[in-house]
């Protein structure tokens, strides 16, 4: 079709951009779609691999995790109270320590690539490698913990030392990850803000509030975001620092269900089990959302 100009333009056909979108929605299909609603179909058996026959139950896997007095209902509820506690126990120190080795790697002093790099560090590490350091230095009767700090305490099998141990853990292994998201956040803020509310007077203090705080807000929304639903898929640590000792009582859901589908090979109540921690899972990033933009409407409406 020519324009004003004589140039000839092509009208874009009507299937153009779903040929742009193909490759995505392809992978979406086959690596999420699918694994979802077949996951699905399996809570709704009694689906155990080694056994050619698997009826049909409707949705009886899920009655049971509510039953108390069913086999896996107690379990399971109890592996979400441990998933819970290490959440809500974690996720706060994973928000506010980042920010703070943020704010300080942020500054201009030498050598601060090298810090930058020793806080990020242990991140790279795999959580094998991780839980098996540990594991050996918590040690209640040879760990390198208790030797140099003169203390007894059984990190890796009595309460509270093991949430101690596993959010301890956690938190050093992964603060760095989030730190980078946070400085990254920072170092997009404009400087212009904080010269004109040091012209004005105002403190460190304030401008953090006014300035900092604010500007972060879209970074903080996915960083409590993406450490609430890491906190709550806890699986590693727990499997090889105390292999939910005591009694299971840091044995969370995502533990649970690995044991109940790849030991007990019950994939019909490990998918029942994984859909109703997504049910909570997709509720908890509700409210995180919900609460970020009450917050945000809040501020615009002051």
């Amino acid at each position: 079709m020519p324009t004003a100009s004589g140039v000839r333009v092509r009208r874009m056909r009507p299937w153009t951009p779903w040929a742009f979108l193909a490759p995505y929605l392809l992978l979406f299909a086959v690596f999420m779609a699918l694994p979802i609603g077949f996951g699905f179909w399996t809570s709704l058996h009694e689906w155990d691999i080694n056994v050619p026959a698997k009826p049909f139950v409707g949705l009886s896997n899920y009655a049971d995790l509510f039953d108390p007095s069913s086999v896996d209902g107690p379990r399971f509820w109890t592996a979400m109270k441990a998933t819970g506690i290490f959440t809500v126990f974690s996720v706060p120190l994973l928000i506010v320590l980042p920010l703070l080795v943020a704010l300080l790697m942020n500054g201009r002093f030498r050598g601060r690539n090298l810090y930058r790099a020793v806080y990020f560090a242990p991140y790279v590490l795999g959580v094998a490698v991780v839980g098996l350091l540990w594991r050996f230095l918590l040690d209640g009767n040879i760990g390198l913990v208790n030797h140099y700090l003169g203390l007894d305490v059984q990190w890796t099998t009595d309460l509270p030392g093991a949430w101690v141990a596993l959010i301890g853990v956690t938190v050093w292994w992964t603060l760095g990850l989030n730190s980078v998201i946070f400085l990254a956040g920072l170092q997009d803020i404009p400087r212009e803000l904080y010269e004109a509310a040091m012209v004005d007077g105002a403190g460190a203090w304030h401008r953090f509030r006014a300035i900092t705080l604010p500007g972060l807000r879209p970074v903080t929304l996915f960083v409590v975001n993406a450490t609430i639903l890491a906190s709550a898929n806890m699986f590693g640590q727990s499997y090889l620092i105390t292999v939910g000792a005591p009694a299971d009582q840091t044995k969370t859901a995502i533990y649970l269900i690995a044991e109940t589908g790849l030991r007990q090979f019950d994939m019909g109540t490990a998918s029942a089990m994984s859909f109703v921690l997504a049910a909570f899972l997709m509720a908890a990033s509700g409210l995180v959302f919900g609460a970020f933009r009450n917050r945000r409407t809040a501020g615009d409406t002051a």
